[in-house]
């Protein structure tokens, strides 16, 4: 009575693992290349369901330095 039958709860299991895998190994790759051990360490511990990978890879990862030279270059054509 209102549980998931043993059957369809695997279904759930790798649906999940599916959406999360991915994600957290590019994480995990992109914080190892970049040397970031306190992220790395992070990401591995965490889980929140790729959430926070999903913020590392397209917000906490982002190269200051490229965004350094493209802020540059746009004053620099002003």
């Amino acid at each position: 009575m209102g549980m998931l039958p043993i059957n369809n709860m695997y279904w759930v299991i790798v649906v999940v693992l599916l959406w999360i895998l991915p994600w957290k190994g590019y994480a995990l790759w992109k914080a190892a290349r970049k040397g970031e051990t306190k992220w790395f360490v992070a990401l591995l511990v965490i889980n929140t369901f790729a959430i926070l990978d999903i913020l590392y890879i397209f917000i906490f990862s982002k190269d200051k330095k490229k965004e350094t030279r493209e802020t540059q270059m746009v004053s620099e054509e002003k």
